[in-house]
């Protein structure tokens, strides 16, 4: 057995040092993490849609 099979799969990532990041950068940066924002909050929408299709059928 190998070590890696025992640490777990979703591993938090490290935060990024703002400190050292320059203004544009941190605007960019803000820019992609409101994209990251707006597909996960898609990916809510969609699973939502289908969770609510699934409780539909299953009420009938």
């Amino acid at each position: 057995m190998d070590v890696d099979d025992l640490e777990p799969i979703n591993r938090k990532k490290p935060l990024k040092d703002l400190e050292v990041m320059s203004i544009e950068a941190l605007g960019e940066y803000i820019e992609e993490l409101k994209a990251e924002i707006l597909r996960a909050e898609a990916e809510i929408a969609k699973k939502q849609q289908a969770r609510a299709g699934a409780e539909a059928f299953f009420r009938k």
